[in-house]
C-alpha cells in the first residue's frame, strides 16, 4: 500500500494475512516477495498490531555489514574498562532477538551474502555467538520477516539456497481494480471519476506492451493528488484531459520502466493510456501550449544508426523462405514484417523465430531489413533476459587501515601501543570495509561467413546475456571479427543494448576468419583496465582461416571463455584447445535454452 500510517487499513489480502499469521503463529520465518507498492510492510504492521508483537525494522542494502546487523562494542567503554557485556550495544537483530520482537528486514537481496550468512544460525537454531559477548539466545516470539522485490534487478542478486530453505515464502501481487480504489480513496480521501482515472492509468501501465514494470497503487494515489491540487490552482471546477495528463506525467513517470529495446519515452506511453482511457473529442483549448516531453508520436522514433546497413552479405526473400518455413507468414509482402505473426512465432517456436530474425536483418529486401534491424535488439534482449542469475560477486569485508567503514575494534587495539594520551590516534584506527576483486570483460563475437541463421541467433542471444548480466558497474567490451574487426563498444562506453544488439546482427560477413585479429583487439580493449581479471568471452566456431594462429594473439587475457554456436567435432576441439591456454573452458550451445546455463558457468 502506498502509506506507512497506522490508520490505513489491509485492503483484501485475506488469504495472505492467513497465511502469513499462522506462519507467524507456529514458529516460520517468511520471506514476502512481491513488486513495489503491494503492501508488504503494511500487511506485516496490520498482524504485529493485532497481535501486540513489536516490530524491528532494517533497511536492507550493499551497504549493510554484520556489525550493523548484530551490534558492536563502544569503543570508549572497551579502552575505559574492557570487553564487558555492558559495553556492548544491541543492533536491531540482537534487539529483537532479546524483545522476541519481528525483524523485518527489507529489500533481502540487497543485502550483501557475507551478511546473510549472520542469519543463518539464528534461523536454523534460534541462537548467535557472539565474539568476546557469548551466545544469545532468541525469545521465543522472534520471527524475522524478510521483504524483496523480484522484479526489480538493479543492485540485486539471487538470495543463497542456505536462507531460502529456512524460510517460507508469500507472494503478494497486485490487488483488483476495487481494491485499488478503495485504498487511493483511504489515503487520499477523494473519490470518484479522479480516482477511477488514476487507477485506470496505473493499472494499464503494467500490461502495456512496451512496459517492462509498471506504476503500483501508489502512483494512483499520486496521480489523484496531483489532479486535484492542480485543478484547484488552475481554477477548474473538476481535472481537465490536459491537466490530468500533468498529473500522470509527474505521478507515473518514474515509476514505470520500459522494456529494453523499446525505443520511446514514459511520457508516450502515458499519451497513449490517456488517450485510451479518456480519449480526445476536441482540439486543445490552447493552442500555445506545449504538447510536453513526448515531441513524436507514441511509439517506434527512428535513429540514425551510421553503418548499420553495411553488411558482407544479403539473403533474397526466395532463399529466405527456402530457409524459413514461417517467412511467407512474418513477412507476406514486399518490404512488410507482421509483428503479430513474429509474436506468435516466438512465442510456438523461440529457436525458429529467433533463427529468421537473426536472417531478416540482413534481407536484401531493405524495408523488411530495416524492421528487422529494429525489432531485433528488442528480441534478443528479452531472450538475454532469462541468462545468467545475477551473482553478487566477490565482495568480502577486510581490514583496512585508516579507511572508512565499521572500526574493527579488535584489530585497532592489538596494533595500538599507547601513548601519552591513552587514545589511538586517526593512523591507529582499522576498520572494515567492503572490497571486491575487480574484472574487465571483453566479448568476441564471430561474425563471419560460417555464422548463420541459427549461430548467429544463438550468439545474439548469448551477447546480450552478458551485457545484461555485466550490470551497470561493468561495461563489457564488445569486438566483432570476420576478415577485419570492428569495436561494437568500448570497454567502459556503454551504448543502448538494443542498439548494439541490432547492429551485431546485422554484420555478416562472406570471407576469411581472423580469429587472431579478434582476440588481440579484445586484448587492446582490457589493456587500459584497472582490473585483477580480464576476461575475454568467446562466441565462436574459433576455425581460423586467416591471419596468425590464435594461440599467440593470448597476451594481456587472463581468462578466456569459449561458447561455441551449433558444435562440430572440428569446432569443439578447436576451441576447448584454445580455452584451456587461458584457463577457461568450450561450451557448446544448440539450442536458446543452453545459453543462460552457460553464461553462469563462464561468468561466474
Amino acid at each position: 500500500m502506498a502509506s506507512s500510517s497506522t490508520d490505513v487499513p489491509v485492503v483484501g489480502l485475506r488469504r495472505e494475512r492467513e497465511v502469513l499469521t499462522v506462519a507467524l503463529a507456529t514458529g516460520r520465518h517468511v520471506v514476502i516477495e512481491g513488486p513495489p507498492g503491494t503492501g508488504k510492510s503494511t500487511l506485516l504492521r496490520s498482524i504485529a498490531r493485532k497481535n501486540g508483537r513489536a516490530v524491528v525494522f532494517v533497511e536492507g542494502n550493499a551497504e549493510l555489514t554484520p556489525a550493523r546487523l548484530v551490534g558492536q562494542f563502544d569503543p570508549a567503554q572497551v579502552l575505559a574498562e574492557g570487553y564487558r557485556p555492558a559495553s556492548f550495544v544491541d543492533g536491531p537483530l540482537l534487539t529483537a532477538m532479546r524483545e522476541g520482537g519481528l525483524l523485518y528486514l527489507e529489500e533481502l537481496n540487497r543485502v550483501p551474502e557475507e551478511t546473510l550468512n549472520v542469519l543463518i544460525t539464528v534461523l536454523a537454531e534460534g541462537e548467535i555467538a557472539v565474539p568476546r559477548l557469548g551466545p544469545v539466545r532468541a525469545g521465543p516470539e522472534f520471527r524475522l520477516i524478510a521483504a524483496m522485490n523480484p522484479f526489480d534487478a538493479i543492485g540485486t542478486a539471487r538470495v543463497s539456497q542456505a536462507i531460502a530453505d529456512r524460510m517460507c515464502r508469500v507472494v503478494l501481487g497486485y490487488q483488483d481494480e476495487p481494491a485499488e480504489r478503495q485504498i487511493t480513496n483511504a489515503v487520499t480521501g477523494l473519490d470518484g471519476e479522479v480516482v477511477e482515472l488514476a487507477v485506470g492509468m496505473a493499472r494499464a501501465t503494467r500490461t502495456h506492451r512496451d512496459v517492462r514494470m509498471g506504476s503500483s497503487v501508489r502512483g494512483a494515489i499520486d496521480m489523484a493528488l496531483m489532479s486535484t491540487g492542480l485543478a484547484e490552482l488552475r481554477g477548474e471546477a473538476a481535472p481537465g484531459r490536459e491537466t490530468a495528463r500533468d498529473a500522470a506525467y509527474a505521478a507515473l513517470s518514474g515509476r514505470i520502466r520500459i522494456g529494453d529495446g523499446v525505443d520511446r519515452t514514459p511520457e508516450s506511453v502515458i499519451d497513449e493510456l490517456l488517450d485510451a482511457l479518456w480519449p480526445v473529442d476536441d482540439p486543445p483549448d490552447d493552442p500555445g501550449k506545449g504538447d510536453g516531453p513526448p515531441d513524436s508520436p507514441a511509439g517506434f522514433r527512428p535513429r540514425s544508426r551510421p553503418g548499420r546497413d553495411r553488411a558482407g552479405r544479403t539473403h533474397g526473400r526466395a532463399q529466405l523462405a527456402a530457409q524459413h518455413t514461417a517467412f511467407a507468414d512474418v513477412s507476406p509482402e514486399v518490404g512488410t514484417l507482421d509483428p503479430a505473426a513474429f509474436d506468435a512465432l516466438l512465442a510456438r517456436d523461440p529457436e525458429a523465430a529467433a533463427a529468421l530474425l537473426a536472417d531478416l536483418a540482413v534481407a536484401t529486401d531493405e524495408g523488411l531489413r530495416a524492421a528487422a534491424r529494429q525489432l531485433a535488439g528488442r528480441v534478443f534482449l528479452r531472450l538475454g533476459r532469462v541468462g545468467p542469475a545475477k551473482a553478487r560477486g566477490t565482495r568480502r569485508l577486510a581490514p583496512v587501515p585508516r579507511g572508512d567503514g565499521d572500526l574493527d575494534l579488535d584489530r585497532t587495539l592489538d596494533a595500538w601501543e599507547p601513548g601519552p594520551t591513552r587514545r589511538p590516534g586517526p593512523a591507529d584506527v582499522v576498520t572494515r570495509g567492503w572490497t571486491a576483486s575487480r574484472r574487465a570483460v571483453a566479448l568476441v563475437v564471430d561474425v563471419s561467413g560460417s555464422m548463420q541463421g541459427h549461430a548467429v541467433a544463438l550468439a545474439a542471444v548469448a551477447a546480450a546475456g552478458v551485457v545484461l548480466a555485466a550490470g551497470d558497474a561493468l561495461v563489457p567490451a564488445v569486438v566483432a571479427f570476420g576478415t577485419g574487426v570492428r569495436v561494437l563498444q568500448a570497454h567502459g562506453v556503454r551504448r543502448p543494448p538494443e542498439d548494439l544488439l541490432s547492429e551485431l546482427v546485422a554484420l555478416r560477413g562472406h570471407g576469411t576468419t581472423d580469429l587472431a585479429a579478434g582476440l588481440r583487439a579484445a586484448a587492446g580493449q582490457l589493456a587500459g583496465a584497472v582490473a585483477d581479471d580480464r576476461l575475454v568471452v568467446l562466441l565462436s566456431d574459433c576455425i581460423h582461416t586467416a591471419g596468425d594462429d590464435p594461440a599467440t594473439a593470448l597476451g594481456g587475457i587472463d581468462r578466456l571463455q569459449v561458447l561455441v554456436p551449433l558444435g562440430g567435432a572440428d569446432a569443439e576441439a578447436a576451441a576447448a584447445a584454445l580455452a584451456a591456454r587461458r584457463g577457461g573452458r568450450a561450451q557448446t550451445v544448440r539450442r536458446l535454452a543452453e545459453v543462460g546455463p552457460a553464461l553462469t558457468r563462464v561468468l561466474a
